[in-house]
């Protein structure tokens, strides 16, 4: 899992686990002050620990530029072999069992607010009811997504982009487009045609860049270009700038149910051209077997199911 700062010391030759967890978190920061904060720290007691690592490593490990800290050539590799040994450590000191009433980890998710939207309901009361003192760390998807995974910052991205071949990849759903507009736009029709999504403007979620949002590489797989609109990085913003004005939205079927009591907009089929997509989690081989992941995979798993039943 994502390094924190509940594993108890357990010494190996001159460098005890909180130190290498310490150098871990301040290797992938490169800021000491945010470093300590992560690891229960204050900045001068960071600032010593840094020091000792330099010592037990014989490298400055962090350098100084004008742009931050960079890290040295030495601790990159750190950073590398720390990202696949650091969970297999916690899982020798926690051992094989994991009691999710007990646990006191961070996780890291990377998704949008349309899989929170969905099966948040079910997701969230499942997780706190089972885990009460889990942290859960939630943030945007992103262009660094798969390489904060290979990295270890991150423990599991819901996404229907499919990662690179180096990570693990489960579908949990098939998702379809629908096209969402105001209800007082000038198209009518129950479906919508290439020519009308090529017609008007679009209210866009751009969360990644544009050729690998899902939505944007079917349009552009059909031709369809279409005029300048409106591009924000939620789903629900998306849906909020339509009323009243002639942009249409193509939007994950299940998110756009959600509004399809909103009297300011109305649901239209897509083109008949627009294919089914796979909504999954990705995560690194490293934390295959590590038995909080696998409580975590099968929580979400669980909770999708029931959210879409």
């Amino acid at each position: 899992m994502t390094v924190t700062s509940t594993i108890h010391v357990v010494h190996i030759g001159n460098v005890d686990l909180n130190l290498l967890k310490t150098l871990a978190v301040l290797l992938e920061e490169r800021h000491v002050s945010r470093a300590a904060a992560r690891c229960h720290l204050s900045q001068p007691a960071m600032s010593r620990a840094m020091a000792r690592m330099r010592t037990v490593f014989a490298d400055d490990l962090l350098v100084r530029t004008g742009a931050g800290y960079e890290l040295t050539p030495k601790a990159r590799a750190l950073q590398a072999q720390l990202a696949d040994v650091m969970p297999r450590l916690a899982t020798i000191v926690r051992g094989d069992d994991f009691d999710p009433a007990n646990a006191t980890d961070t996780m890291r998710i990377h998704c949008t607010d349309y899989i929170t939207t969905l099966v948040g309901p079910t997701w969230f009361p499942a997780l706190f009811e089972q885990a009460p003192a889990l942290n859960i760390s939630i943030e945007p998807l992103s262009t660094h997504t798969f390489e904060d995974i290979e990295r270890g910052r991150v423990d599991l991205a819901l996404t229907p982009v499919t990662p690179p071949p180096t990570l693990r990849w489960h579908i949990l759903f098939q998702e379809e487009f629908v096209c969402v507009l105001a209800a007082d736009h000038q198209i009518t029709r129950d479906r919508l045609t290439l020519d009308d999504l090529a017609g008007y403007p679009h209210s866009r979620v751009v969360v990644l860049p544009p050729e690998s949002m899902v939505a944007e590489e079917q349009l552009g797989r059909l031709g369809v270009r279409a005029p300048s609109g409106l591009s924000v990085p939620y789903f629900a913003a998306a849906v909020a700038a339509l009323p009243r004005t002639s942009l249409i939205a193509v939007l994950p079927s299940r998110f756009a149910r959600l509004h399809e009591n909103d009297p300011a907009v109305r649901i239209a089929r897509p083109p008949a051209q627009f294919t089914p997509f796979g909504y999954g989690m990705a995560w690194h081989p490293r934390l295959n077997t590590d038995p909080a992941h696998q409580w975590l995979r099968e929580l979400i798993r669980q909770s999708v199911h029931t959210a879409l039943q």
